[in-house]
């Protein structure tokens, strides 16, 4: 599984943090999203699809 964020997007809602904080987190400047992990391991791919699925800005994308 690869994950990327588009940061241009991002509008800063915070549900991917709350879906998978071990993969998102939010810039203290603005609170867009930072990706920690592009390559999570298999054990969180539930956690990458909610926070995916959750995003109002559709700003991460998932392959694989």
């Amino acid at each position: 599984m690869r994950v990327a964020v588009d940061q241009n997007k991002c509008i800063a809602a915070g549900q991917c943090v709350a879906a998978n904080p071990d993969v998102f987190d939010q810039r203290d400047s603005d609170g867009v999203v930072v990706l920690l992990e592009a390559a999570p391991d298999a054990g969180q791919e539930d956690g990458v699809r909610r926070a995916a699925a959750a995003c109002p800005a559709l700003a991460i994308q998932v392959q694989g």
